[in-house]
């Protein structure tokens, strides 16, 4: 039941991502891999990690507040 894999380019979304990286780490846990195959698991494990990652990062930043955006509304609110 494994699901393909992404294509070259394909801009993995971070719901797609982390669902490649559960596949990966329970073959690593539950498969009898090769150590070949269990490097190749640990590498493609680690690329959809750090698009995880990346696509955390973008989310913060579009919702973070800078502290002095957020200290001048609360001066420009104040009566």
């Amino acid at each position: 039941m494994t699901e393909a894999s992404p294509q070259p380019g394909e801009r993995l979304s971070y719901e797609r991502a982390l669902e490649l990286l559960d596949q990966k780490l329970k073959a690593l846990e539950d498969a009898d891999l090769s150590l070949d195959e269990a490097l190749q698991a640990v590498d493609e494990a680690r690329t959809y990690l750090r698009v995880c990652q990346e696509r955390l990062d973008e989310a913060r930043a579009r919702i973070e507040v800078r502290p002095e955006a957020s200290a001048d509304t609360a001066a420009s609110t104040r009566p």
